[in-house]
């Protein structure tokens, strides 16, 4: 099934920046039954890891998060960017590999103990993770796991957070 994945991610070099090859999730988005199958896939992994919350990351982690919360029947919870939630928060800071940012959770949007798997499109350098990790912990939950559509093991995200399961529906190796 990787194949048929693979086959539908567009690769645009040099954007956003020069140099960085973007994944682009859009043509599986596009394919009703490939989004249903990719979203049936990550919300396996979940239920495997016995998730309560499903949490995603601004902004594409909305798009791959919120379907496998549904599919399971399951709240999410969504990582921010600064700014846009309206409550009290705990915020993130974290690197990307062509900058840095800052990711922001409600304070009650995780309850202790819940069992949380982070859904997002692409696991590279791990700063994304790494800031949701730091949030879901700072407000009591447990890291149980991270799905992704695509993972680019080169960048040694999943190195970077050892002990955590990580699952991906795609491997890109290389450029």
């Amino acid at each position: 099934m990787a194949n048929v994945f693979e086959d539908h991610i567009a690769s645009v070099k040099d954007f956003p920046n020069k140099g960085i090859t973007f994944r682009d999730i859009t043509p599986i988005l596009q394919d009703g039954k490939l989004f249903r199958e990719a979203t049936h896939q990550l919300a396996k992994y979940a239920k495997s890891r016995a998730a309560d919350v499903i949490v995603g990351p601004e902004a594409r982690g909305f798009i791959v998060g919120c379907p496998v919360a549904t599919e399971l029947g399951l709240g999410f919870v969504p990582a921010r960017k600064p700014q846009k939630l309206p409550r009290e928060v705990k915020r993130a800071s974290y690197d990307l590999e062509y900058g840095s940012n800052i990711l922001e959770m409600h304070k009650d949007a995780i309850k202790p103990g819940q069992r949380v798997v982070i859904c997002d499109d692409l696991l590279a350098t791990a700063g994304t993770l790494r800031a949701c990790k730091e949030l879901v912990e700072e407000l009591g939950g447990e890291l149980v796991g991270a799905a992704f559509y695509i993972e680019l093991p080169d960048l040694k995200g999943k190195e970077k957070l050892p002990g955590l399961d990580v699952f991906s529906l795609v491997q890109y190796h290389g450029a």
